[in-house]
């Protein structure tokens, strides 16, 4: 087991000194007759983890010799180090978890430990990242933040991950003061940390501070969840703006689509949408649909999106799905929530052979209606990889072919005479 290679050689080695690893592990006179863990050193320097099971053989009433078994439990005890590592740890961020935290919290209630310190943050924007690109991007930035958090506390604080998309830290005697301190530097360095691409990391922080006992520790951790959520009202508007025009941009970089085209669409579906009198909130509405339409479009592979031939079944239905991930992007943002409904419908088509959801006529929103018809157009002017673009005479000729199939008829006369005045 040691690695000597004869009984000569092992008889000459100096056991106490160089088998055994810790001095005060050896057992004593008096405890000759028991089971007991241990670390031995091989022949090569390597330690290893044994249990031995030793005994006194007596006879005649007189101790004559030791017996024992001595068992390699190396392999063991690297499990079990690894299961408590398990049991204590957040397997996604390496972060603390919550039972860990929870058994933090009463060991630190104690006077020694005042001024205590507590602080809960909450990720900005993940189900916005999570429904734009992927729960994997989701991940990615829950491990970035954690990483984050990792570097500016000190190793007597517990940092754990308290659930979702929040953390939960205790800071051992540290005052309101250094605490506002620590959490100054850390939005500093959010702003110059981003996990994809160029969409920044963003937490918002609550914290409570007890300098004395009147407060229980539970009721100081919803104190300072109750402050997060203040914060977080007061930054949500802020961070969702930022966050979509990340998402903005990474639609611009991904796909063909161009900020001139978004431009293109906004005036035309303004002019198309002014001649059949919507009032200016919805003109405004049809303004961030024109942009934003194809935003879902951020989560396809680009080699589909990009692809010179034609697309395979599957592919297609790859593809498809755009609309409702714009529909899911959207709708959880405060301030294109109400545009939602619009982009999940910006591909039905009048016979009802659209999709996602088969609506017919006039079952489908005027917006979305009126971006189907302007999207068409300049795609066709522009051209795609997959199709030569055609000219102004060629695309209208294709909208009054598919008008009472793919668009709204009433619309197509309306548009044909908005382009031959205008252009």
């Amino acid at each position: 087991m040691l690695g000597y290679g004869s009984k000569e050689e092992l008889l000459d080695v100096d056991i106490p000194s160089k088998i055994y690893v810790s001095e005060q592990e050896r057992p004593g006179p008096d405890e000759r007759d028991r089971m007991f863990a241990t670390s031995l050193r091989k022949k090569g320097g390597d330690i290893i983890n044994v249990e031995i099971s030793s005994s006194v053989i007596y006879e005649a009433g007189q101790p004559k010799y030791f017996q024992g078994i001595i068992r390699d439990i190396t392999v063991r005890k690297k499990t079990e180090k690894k299961l408590q590592y398990l049991s204590f740890h957040d397997s996604l961020t390496g972060l603390y978890n919550r039972a860990y935290f929870q058994e933090e919290l009463e060991r630190l209630d104690s006077k020694r430990q005042l001024p205590l310190s507590y602080i809960i943050g909450d990720i900005n924007g993940l189900k916005l990242v999570n429904d734009a690109i992927g729960h994997q991007e989701g991940d990615k930035l829950l491990i970035a933040t954690a990483n984050l958090l990792k570097k500016f506390f000190r190793a007597g604080d517990v940092v754990a991950r308290w659930g979702g998309d929040e953390f939960a830290i205790i800071l051992p005697k540290t005052t309101d003061a250094v605490v506002e301190n620590i959490l100054g530097r850390i939005k500093k360095a959010c702003t110059k940390k981003y996990y994809f691409k160029n969409i920044p990391i963003s937490i918002s922080f609550g914290t409570y501070t007890r300098v004395d006992e009147s407060l229980s520790v539970k009721n100081a951790l919803i104190e300072a969840e109750q402050n997060m959520y203040k914060s977080k009202l007061l930054e949500k508007r802020s961070i969702a703006s930022s966050v979509i025009a990340s998402l903005e941009s990474m639609m611009y970089e991904k796909n063909y689509e161009t900020e001139e085209h978004s431009q293109r669409l906004v005036d035309l579906s303004r002019k198309l949408g002014k001649s059949i009198n919507l009032s200016e909130n919805m003109l405004n509405d049809l303004s961030v649909l024109a942009t934003l339409h194809d935003i879902g479009k951020i989560a396809i592979p680009e080699a589909l999106l990009l692809k010179k031939g034609k697309l395979t079944e599957k592919e297609w239905e790859i593809v498809k799905r755009h609309s409702e991930i714009g529909y899911n992007i959207t709708r959880s943002s405060h301030q294109l929530g109400h545009i939602s409904e619009y982009i999940l419908c910006h591909h039905e088509s009048w016979d009802g052979s659209g999709y996602p959801q088969g609506l017919k006529g006039e079952k489908i929103p005027i917006l979305s209606r009126i971006a189907l018809i302007v999207d068409a157009y300049d795609v066709m002017l522009s051209g795609r990889p997959y199709a030569i673009a055609l000219s102004k005479e060629e695309a209208m000729k294709e909208l009054l072919k598919y008008s009472g199939i793919k668009f709204d008829p009433g619309f197509v006369i309306i548009f044909k005479k908005i382009i031959e005045e205008n252009y």
